[in-house]
């Protein structure tokens, strides 16, 4: 159907909820727009769907949330009705309509007698990973569109192990969620019915004081906190989104006392008011953390993003000003201590294996091999990083030690299968407590590193290239990179092209290896030097990304 058609369907719709009817008929007066809120339904990527809110196929609301739940239920309608009874667990963030597009996945749920286990109120996104492995349900939904600025929302749907759905189910789901010719016209049943039913049941403390039970599994050295972590100054900020409340807890339960919440962006605000990005990557969502670890002469801070998956630190640096680390810096600092801390206790497996992206920095390579512990690179993508684990439990072949993505993204413990920044909050403040017992900080910490392993450089950039143009644009430079390999950057050769897309790895001399991933639309060039540069375009938000 062309993109007008739908728009008329829309228009003429007599269920089309008021909202979003005002706002098609403002959006008539911006033809582009207009087009781009139709010309096609947004796509799962490597973490769910995202889009704006709004009117349309390609953006976010009520309907395409229903369309979604929908194709997740003709996809658990395919199971026996012992699974389908396992239901689906569902949990949302502090964005606009996160609420009520919560509501209404489990009233669509509903309408096909699956239940639904909703939580009361918002919670963080590895809460909601854990909910599914506690509550042992056949999958689970989680509205949040992470750190993109405030007009956007998203859906992510988790499987069983708790982990992001695979590509194989991902593309099952999506062939049903487009099976749908008309998101207008999927039935629901009403909230009052479903409750009544008992098809929708609301959850909370229980999950809360069973996850916080395994987050004390998170601290390796409990003495250390009890001699040294008790008077860390660490400020805190959950950049206006769920981690305050799982976050303050945790910290006080591992015994840290000397910590500040920052105040003004405790408050959960779906505007992100104080921040021009709630996206710990980004320096500028430090302002407020270290103005206030100025003023308290704080050792360091920590900043997670709205769904609380991410978590961004800065450190005080010699002369008093504070450093925003980026994510590699990071998880080499949490490795090394990891690995450190184990080894001094006896308690390092012979297995052990870390796990991170293809993108990320081979520091922490270096790190896990001084340690005789296996670095095993997977695609970007934390689902990825749950598929090793879920792997490990089953074969026994190793043994789970880290996982993290450059993007600011860590595990420590396994009984969550996605990012988890209240875990990798609490293993810093240890990791920054470990410093603090010889009088150093995080920084001098990461210098020491640097002076065992090497000098390790990196960077990301993003660019952003909005709606259907912009798509088109990521397309055709993807393509030209493909077809015009570059052979050399700025003067060092190219000495190996990786194309995860067409699972080719060619050599200086042509010679083609054919690899052995799942195929994912990134290339990456190693360079004479050992440097590299890859090139990635976004899952789930209209940017290119160069490494």
């Amino acid at each position: 159907m062309a993109w007008e058609q739908t728009f008329n369907q829309w228009k003429n719709s007599e269920h089309l909820d008021p909202q979003l009817k005002e706002q098609l008929t403002a959006l008539e007066a911006d033809p582009a727009m207009l087009e781009d809120a139709f010309y096609m339904p947004l796509e799962f990527g490597t973490a769910g769907m995202r889009g704006i809110l709004g009117p349309g196929i390609n953006r976010m609301n009520i309907y395409t949330i229903r369309q979604a739940t929908e194709g997740l239920a003709r996809f658990m309608d395919t199971q026996d009705p012992e699974t389908r009874r396992r239901g689906v667990a569902i949990a949302y963030d502090s964005r606009h309509f996160s609420p009520e597009f919560a509501m209404e996945a489990a009233k669509t749920l509903a309408k096909h007698d699956i239940p639904a286990f909703v939580f009361e109120s918002l919670r963080p996104t590895p809460e909601l990973s854990f909910a599914v492995r506690y509550l042992k349900t056949f999958t689970g939904i989680m509205i949040t569109a992470s750190h993109n600025p405030a007009e956007y929302n998203g859906y992510k749907v988790y499987g069983e192990d708790g982990g992001q759905m695979p590509p194989a189910d991902a593309d099952a789901l999506t062939k049903f969620v487009r099976e749908i010719e008309n998101p207008l016209e999927i039935p629901v049943l009403s909230e009052e019915e479903a409750k009544n039913s008992g098809l929708i049941s609301i959850i909370g403390e229980e999950i809360d004081t069973a996850y916080l039970k395994e987050i004390k599994e998170v601290t390796i050295d409990q003495e250390l906190i009890d001699t040294v972590g008790k008077d860390l100054k660490l400020v805190y900020t959950p950049l206006h989104g769920t981690g305050r409340m799982l976050g303050e807890k945790a910290l006080k339960q591992a015994g840290f006392q000397q910590f500040i919440i920052e105040p003004s962006q405790a408050v959960a605000d779906p505007n992100f008011s104080t921040v021009k990005s709630p996206n710990p990557e980004e320096h500028s969502a430090f302002e407020y953390a270290i103005a206030l670890g100025e003023k308290e002469g704080a050792d360091l801070l920590i900043a997670t993003d709205p769904d609380a998956d991410r978590l961004g630190a800065a450190v005080r640096m010699p002369d008093g000003n504070y450093q925003v680390l980026t994510g590699n810096q990071l998880g080499a600092l949490m490795i090394r201590y990891i690995l450190e801390a184990h080894k001094t206790a006896g308690t390092l497996p012979e297995n052990a294996a870390v796990l991170k992206s293809i993108v990320s920095s081979e520091l922490p390579t270096a790190i896990a091999k001084s340690y005789d512990v296996d670095m095993i690179n997977v695609l970007t993508g934390f689902k990825f990083i749950a598929e090793k684990i879920q792997q490990f439990e089953k074969d026994h072949s190793q043994t789970f030690m880290f996982g993290f993505e450059e993007s600011y993204g860590y595990l420590v413990k396994p009984f969550v299968r996605d990012k988890d920044a209240i875990q990798a909050l609490v293993l810093l403040a240890e990791v920054a407590a470990f410093y603090k017992q010889s009088n150093k900080t995080l920084y001098d910490g990461l210098q020491d590193i640097f002076e065992e392993y090497g000098y390790y450089a990196e960077k990301t950039i993003s660019v952003t290239m909005s709606g259907m143009e912009g798509a088109t644009k990521i397309a055709a430079l993807m393509k030209t990179f493909r077809e015009k390999a570059p052979s050399v950057f700025a003067g060092t050769p190219v000495v190996q092209t990786e194309d995860f897309k067409l699972l080719t790895r060619v050599g200086l001399d042509g010679h083609q290896q054919k690899m052995t991933t799942p195929p994912s639309d990134v290339l990456k060039y190693t360079l004479e030097d050992e440097s590299w540069i890859a090139v990635r375009p976004s899952g789930t938000e209209p940017k290119i990304k160069f490494y």
